[in-house]
């Protein structure tokens, strides 16, 4: 079953959202790397294009007073507590199964649910590290935590698959879930440390809605963005048989700043981190979000879904068609 977007017949070949397919006779979600690369349009990269100053326009992802940074053992870092801008707009990617396409996890009874490891039927379970994966989310136009926000967060597994799109896995829905923010805007999902594949950083993709109710398609969506996680974490758990290929992958692509996502974002995208690979991680990204402005890259709201990327799973894992 394939849930790739249909490209649109052009008199110059077929395109996808106005771009002409890289490899013509793939799907869009096989065009890789160099196509997303050459298109992807945040609202960062607009404010680049216009000239504009990210400090001088309050809706440009400002930097963060640290970074963050971890080992195997128990250590924290300061990235969640310190980030003073609005937090990053980003690609939904192919996968997100909110509407951008032809799947829509969020209508599904179930989907409100804290512990995200198995499919909603209670089938397979995603196998991994542990990890608590939290979101402070504030609204930046109130001064104020974001009181019953919805955060959609979803990822692949260890070996790069992600539940509803990748062969093999299409018909479960693990590591997919919503929760709504507490009175200090705070949510958390345990998960686990997602795999490496080709091309990517490994990273979680969220989106923010302004509360339950809204959070059933995209074009409600009011902030969408990924997370990434420090390489001295990473090293070790990709030596588990879980994250086969993981290694090779991660070495490939070398360092986060690599990453097209991650490359000018990184000091608002990296969570605090404490825990170690036995007793599992929690980490926490502070989600800054301007409600006065729209997003412009991951759906809704004249965004639309972006496509994927690039990258292929690592070695091991079912072949997705190029996940982002």
């Amino acid at each position: 079953m394939s849930h790739s977007p249909d490209p649109q017949q052009t008199a110059s070949g077929p395109a996808y959202e106005g771009r002409l397919l890289s490899r013509p006779e793939d799907e869009v979600v096989d065009q890789g790397a160099a196509f997303d690369a050459r298109t992807l349009f945040s609202r960062r990269r607009m404010l680049s294009v216009l000239g504009i100053g990210a400090g001088t326009v309050a809706l440009a992802a400002c930097g963060a007073d640290g970074t963050s940074t971890t080992t195997g053992t128990s250590s924290t870092s300061g990235a969640a507590a310190t980030s003073t801008g609005e937090i990053p707009e980003e690609t939904n990617g192919p996968y997100p199964a909110d509407g951008t396409q032809d799947l829509n996890i969020l209508e599904q009874s179930g989907i409100e649910r804290q512990d995200i490891r198995s499919s909603l039927d209670g089938g397979t379970t995603a196998e991994g590290v542990a990890l608590t994966m939290a979101f402070v989310v504030t609204d930046m136009a109130k001064g104020k935590p974001f009181e019953n926000a919805a955060v959609y967060a979803w990822q692949c597994d260890g070996r790069g698959q992600y539940s509803m799109y990748t062969q093999g896995v299409e018909n479960e829905t693990f590591l997919r879930g919503v929760q709504v923010a507490d009175a200090d805007g705070k949510v958390s999902f345990t998960t686990i440390v997602p795999g490496c594949y080709t091309g990517r950083w490994p990273h979680i993709h969220f989106e923010v809605y302004p509360d339950l109710a809204s959070a059933t398609n995209v074009d409600n969506v009011i902030a969408t963005s990924q997370v990434a996680f420090p390489i001295d974490m990473l090293t070790p758990i990709f030596e588990r048989a879980e994250y086969e290929g993981s290694t090779k992958n991660l070495t490939a692509i070398g360092s986060v700043d690599k990453d097209m996502i991650f490359a000018d974002s990184i000091d608002l995208q990296t969570p605090t981190i404490t825990g170690d690979i036995d007793a599992g991680y929690t980490a926490t990204l502070a989600v800054k979000v301007d409600t006065t402005t729209e997003p412009g890259s991951g759906g809704g709201m004249g965004g639309g879904g972006q496509p994927p990327s690039g990258g292929q799973p690592p070695s091991g894992g079912q072949p997705p068609p190029a996940p982002s």
